[in-house]
């Protein structure tokens, strides 16, 4: 059964949209680190990873400077994030056919990254 918004219509989910600036750079530049939110993030909102996370550094290019990107399949959808060090901003995208705390999982990114500014989109789908 499909939820449904004020106005009637089907909700098929909804996309986090994240960008992180001036973050701990530390934290942005480890592998390890990121797994550790990848898992800690999915907990906290209940949204179940489905296989192994894809985590690859890049070395740059285009209008990007180096850093990581990650990839995790959820049951429901995925998460995926870009580092770029040299500027110490995140971008996270965070899409679910199920609904979950977009706030609670906002609040978790920013601390985690230790984000001094944050931009939030919302996109119910």
């Amino acid at each position: 059964m499909h939820k449904r918004n004020k106005e009637g219509r089907k909700i098929y989910g909804m996309e986090l949209i994240l960008e992180l600036f001036k973050c701990d750079i530390k934290t942005i530049s480890s592998k390890s680190k990121i797994k550790e939110f990848i898992q800690e993030a999915s907990k906290k909102v209940k949204l179940k990873t489905y296989g192994p996370s894809r985590i690859k550094r890049f070395m740059g290019g285009g209008l990007f400077g180096m850093g990581y990107s990650f990839l995790q399949f959820l049951s429901v959808s995925s998460m995926t994030g870009h580092f770029i060090e040299n500027d110490s901003t995140a971008f996270l995208n965070i899409f679910s056919c199920s609904i979950f705390d977009s706030k609670k999982l906002a609040k978790y990114a920013k601390s985690f990254f230790k984000a001094k500014k944050m931009k939030v989109k919302l996109i119910i789908h």
